[in-house]
């Protein structure tokens, strides 16, 4: 959880390069017939919010490492106050995003709703690195690759991969030997890929490529995590053609690996804060809100390695 206090510079450059589009008035936007420009902007609206976030975070911690240097017998009052009046501002951001009940972090205002006669699959397809918790990256080969299939695969139970029929693809880059390239695909079903997705967790595809991207593979080396430099999500046809985005599992599997995170930082804020002695009024409603089954958090935050 401890990371380096530095500004998300890519997060904000991406983000400048996604609003040149939207730089007309708000209410321009949505007041066009185009439902893809008002969803474009509700999701760059979303990751602003979550950058902010994150900003304020940064912001808690270059504080508190600033003050760990220095005794708690020497930190003047002013100090003291300003790293209080840091995590207070972390845990009120953070919180904005958390606890959203009208429009959930990530949650398209509207279910697009896919119905098929014929036998429909879901892809996902993955350009990564396999990183070591030094930062540095493995150069992989085929051992590898097929280690890491493995693993991609027992990340979900055995009955889940005969029923879904999930097939997993791992194999190195042919444009570049420090890539591997990541293709899952499975059958579509009600609640994944068919109807309504109430869950908002990208269904079993995001299940399988989050536990890689979080280092979570109990089958595969501790602690190594896929960093990913493209990543797309498909409808398909049983022949394999493509026929339209998944948007759904690309937002699915974001809420999966950004709300935990989130959620950490906070309790790790008040942690610090309850050995300031000012312990956060909303402590308990943070514990609710992730025990609850109607956010599905809880299962967000249990990993197979603890499972």
């Amino acid at each position: 959880m401890w990371r380096v206090p530095a500004m998300p510079i890519g997060g904000h450059t991406l983000l400048s390069f996604l609003a040149e589009p939207l730089k007309q008035p708000t209410e321009t936007l949505l007041s066009t017939e185009d439902h893809d420009v008002s969803e474009n902007l509700r999701e760059f609206q979303d990751w602003s919010e979550y950058y902010s976030c994150d900003a304020t975070y940064c912001n808690w911690l270059k504080v508190e490492l600033e003050n760990v240097e220095v005794s708690s017998l020497e930190l003047s009052v002013e100090e003291k106050q300003r790293a209080i009046a840091a995590a207070k501002e972390t845990l009120n951001s953070s919180f904005s995003l958390l606890f959203r009940k009208e429009n959930p972090w990530l949650v398209p205002a509207e279910d697009h709703v896919y119905e098929s006669v014929e036998p429909l699959f879901l892809e996902l397809h993955a350009i990564a690195m396999l990183c070591l918790p030094s930062g540095e990256c493995m150069c992989p080969d085929a051992a590898l690759c097929a280690t890491l299939m493995s693993a991609l695969y027992s990340s979900v139970n055995e009955e889940v991969v005969l029923n879904r029929q999930l097939m997993v693809s791992v194999s190195i880059s042919s444009t570049d030997n420090y890539c591997i390239e990541v293709v899952l695909r499975c059958l579509a079903t009600d609640g994944d890929g068919l109807g309504p997705h109430e869950l908002n967790d990208g269904g079993i595809l995001a299940t399988v490529i989050a536990a890689g991207f979080k280092g979570e593979l109990v089958q595969f080396q501790a602690d190594v995590t896929m960093e990913i430099s493209r990543l797309d999500a498909w409808y398909s046809s049983k022949d394999g053609s493509l026929e339209g985005p998944a948007t759904y599992i690309v937002w699915g599997l974001c809420r999966r690996c950004c709300i935990p995170e989130v959620i950490l930082r906070c309790m790790q804020v008040s942690v610090s804060l309850v050995e300031s002695g000012n312990p956060p009024k909303s402590h308990d409603e943070l514990i609710e809100l992730v025990a609850s089954p109607k956010t599905g958090f809880s299962i967000y935050l249990v990993s197979n390695n603890c499972k």
